[in-house]
């Protein structure tokens, strides 16, 4: 026997095809409650979506630890071989709106909740090592020139290429983004970064920078433009799909997690600020030092509840793992979980994608949007003489020593801390069919720009970061805009 239909207040529902009405054919009344209630509730079955990363997708899996790292932090949920955590990650692409196509040149999202017996532990990152900008201030202004225009309605690429022109930092990233890993086939087919730099703290107090990787097992297989556009014009939702499907079929995707460690006295004098997030730490310096392995095996029951209302902060760390002075990650430990609060309410952490799994909160929080009343009548502040949740004596990481007078700083303090010298390096690692290919897609983009002026600045990043590549791009917008003008 099926349950009863039922309101929301749990009456039982005798009619849900007919609403009620003033006589056969007369006007329908107000008092019709599951009428007014289900026409409600559909109005607000939407919420805000993300400004960015608006476009995800997610499953459930877990965390396994493969190799000894208990000497670098002293976090629970790495301590041991064999341990493992319940996590949550969701995919995502940065730029387009929740109906946007999932085969698109854009960075993507790789965010990670771990469900820790010592809180939830959220690992916000892309499948780049770096980013476009160096500092929070620019972001939102960044954002706007990726998104439609107010006028046109359109991403145009004159407002993309005028940031850029006026953010000399972001060649190394549009060096990636427009490279052959700018597409992924899947989400199953791509690593997935920390970029940002975090801090360990080992259990006698020892502190390291560090930075995570993590890499496909699936390998890693990319979209060339022609693929891509053919795909969205069969599935739009392809990468949603084959995520959902492999997971259904048992095809379980999994990423090897490895760390690059600093001992925090290197930070100070290395060659290049190890906090800017528009570069990255050559393996040759600081080795690849593997971790656990990371698989996804269960689908979520509903996308809306478990993907859209998934809250990811940054500033959500356990004992034995912090921040850095990295200036972006900084930004975003207020951003995200204030854009939470807003999208989803006060009382989103209650949420059950959300909330702890293997433990369980214990604050005084109280009231607000959507508020669950837990604690019932126990008092609301701290300290308090009736057995309330009391503060620990452990900081969760360690403290960094800080100098210099307060102020804005643009001058770099590393002697070799140029926006261009990881464009070039990563340039010239590629093999000429990569060039020709990062070349073309560049050109491509470039072409498109209506004033000059913008184009010169951005050609001259690109000579900045190698001759070759700038000499390279130039002769190629060139003939493209004669070809336009012909």
């Amino acid at each position: 026997m099926p349950k009863n239909l039922t309101t929301e207040s749990g009456a039982p529902i005798a009619d849900n095809q007919n609403s009620a009405s003033a006589g056969e054919y007369g006007p329908l009344l107000i008092q019709d409650q599951q009428l007014i209630e289900k026409l409600a509730r559909f109005n607000r079955e939407r919420i805000p979506e993300r400004v960015v990363h608006a476009r995800g997708s997610g499953a459930y899996g877990y965390f396994e630890v493969t190799d000894e790292v208990s000497q670098y932090t002293r976090a629970d949920f790495l301590s041991e071989i064999g341990k493992r955590t319940e996590v949550f990650l969701r995919f995502s692409t940065v730029a387009g709106n929740l109906g946007a196509n999932d085969a698109v040149r854009d960075p993507r999202g790789f965010a990670l909740k771990f469900y820790t017996a010592e809180g939830n532990y959220d690992l916000v990152g892309n499948n780049t090592p770096v980013f476009f900008i160096k500092d929070p201030l620019k972001f939102p202004d960044f954002i706007h020139s990726q998104k439609r225009d107010p006028f046109t309605g359109i991403t145009e690429a004159d407002n993309v290429w005028d940031f850029w022109a006026h953010a000399p930092e972001a060649t190394h990233q549009i060096t990636w983004l427009f490279g052959d890993r700018g597409i992924p086939a899947s989400y199953r087919h791509m690593n997935g970064y920390g970029s940002h730099t975090y801090q360990w703290v080992s259990e006698s107090g020892e502190a390291f920078w560090v930075k995570y990787h993590f890499k496909t097992n699936q390998g890693v297989r990319s979209l060339d433009g022609s693929q891509a556009a053919e795909l969205v014009g069969g599935d739009a939702d392809s990468h949603q799909r084959d995520l959902h499907q492999a997971i259904e079929r048992g095809v379980f995707p999994s990423w090897t997690l490895y760390v690059q460690l600093m001992p925090v006295a290197e930070a100070a004098e290395y060659r290049f600020n190890p906090f800017d997030l528009t570069k990255v730490w050559p393996h040759a310096d600081y080795p690849l030092v593997k971790v656990g392995r990371l698989v996804l095996n269960k689908n979520p029951e509903n996308v809306f509840a478990e993907v859209e209302q998934a809250a990811f902060s940054p500033n959500n760390f356990v004992p034995g793992i912090g921040p850095s002075p990295d200036k972006m990650l900084q930004g975003r430990l207020f951003a995200y979980a204030d854009a939470q609060r807003y999208r989803l309410g006060v009382n989103h952490t209650l949420l059950a994608v959300n909330a702890p799994k293997a433990t369980e909160a214990n604050n005084y929080g109280r009231d607000g949007f959507s508020a669950v009343n837990k604690a019932g009548r126990g008092k609301n502040y701290e300290p308090n003489s009736y057995d309330g949740p009391a503060q620990t004596d452990r900081a969760l990481a360690a403290p960094v020593a800080l100098n210099g007078y307060t102020g804005s700083y643009t001058t770099p303090a590393h002697t070799k801390d140029d926006d261009f010298f990881q464009a070039g390096e990563l340039y010239r690692v590629m093999s000429e069919g990569e060039k020709s290919r990062l070349i073309d897609n560049l050109a491509g983009f470039l072409a498109q720009v209506s004033r000059e002026d913008i184009i010169e600045k951005n050609l001259a990043h690109f000579h900045a970061a190698d001759e070759e590549y700038g000499s390279r791009l130039e002769a190629a917008v060139a003939k493209l805009r004669a070809g336009d003008e012909g």
